[in-house]
């Protein structure tokens, strides 16, 4: 999917029910284990980390924080961190990580929609891979800025649409489309969306292109992790007969060959993601 062609989606028609796919979602979500994907990403929260800057003792806000990749990471460098998603059993595993490493954290369930905090509440607000799946985007990205401080940040990491996840997303829509009107998650792995979001709030965005490299033993390997662990794709393979599900394996198993640098029947596939810091005004 080009840039072009997931901003021609970029504005849904008001019949659209936001909540209703919000539901959908939240169950998706809920279903198999993201944490054991969400584990693999932890080096993206580490670099983000380090994109902006953070100092010991900054307020730091994760939302959407699945499991905990930037809770830790942003903890590790002596921040005061709160932790929320609307999964509260990802929440869960975020805690009981950080009770391993002895680090002190707020965790607390809410909505990247409608955020329980007062305006201007936190130095840096960050999301990886967490809150471009919103269904509300516009109102998702100004409750980022409604509590992140004047002159703070806000760092993000959102799968571009070119990317293997946004192609993966593709792939995964040929077979269960969206909702009519939805709007792309990976319109936030373009620079148009995210300056129409937060241009008008920002001093600067700047954005660098990343890979996040996904290894894995080998495409099967990764596939059936996916769709055990990984909510979309186990919600996709559940709701499709056996000749359909036998084709959404072979076209991913086609576009993981058509990406992976790997020789000997490992995987090796670079994930482009766009690493974002905003600074707001």
């Amino acid at each position: 999917m080009t840039s072009a062609a997931v901003m021609s989606q970029s504005r849904p028609p008001a019949t659209i029910d936001l909540q209703s796919l919000k539901a959908k979602q939240q169950a998706a979500w809920s279903s198999g284990d993201y944490a054991v994907v969400g584990t693999t990403l932890q080096i993206v929260g580490e670099q983000l980390c380090e994109a902006l800057d953070l100092r010991a003792d900054q307020t730091v806000l994760d939302v959407a924080a699945g499991n905990g990749n930037v809770t830790l990471a942003a903890a590790r460098r002596w921040c005061e961190v709160t932790s929320t998603d609307y999964v509260g059993s990802l929440l869960e595993r975020g805690r009981r990580r950080a009770e391993a490493e002895g680090l002190a954290i707020t965790f607390k369930e809410a909505d990247a929609e409608a955020l329980p905090f007062a305006d201007n509440s936190f130095d840096a607000v960050v999301s990886t891979f967490g809150v471009m799946f919103t269904p509300n985007q516009s109102k998702a990205a100004a409750e980022l800025l409604r509590v992140c401080r004047s002159g703070g940040k806000i760092g993000l990491a959102n799968w571009t649409p070119d990317g293997f996840i946004g192609r993966m997303f593709k792939t995964l829509g040929k077979y269960l489309p969206p909702p009519a009107g939805a709007k792309s998650p990976a319109l936030w792995g373009t620079r148009a969306a995210l300056d129409e979001m937060f241009g008008a709030r920002a001093a600067s965005i700047q954005i660098v292109p990343r890979n996040f490299v996904f290894r894995y033993r080998s495409p099967e390997h990764f596939i059936d992790l996916f769709k055990t662990y990984y909510g979309p794709m186990l919600k996709a393979f559940a709701a499709l007969d056996a000749d359909k599900q036998k084709g959404l394996h072979a076209d991913l198993v086609a576009l993981i060959a058509d990406l992976n640098e790997a020789d000997g029947g490992a995987m090796v596939v670079p994930g482009e993601y766009l690493e974002v810091v905003i600074n707001k005004r």
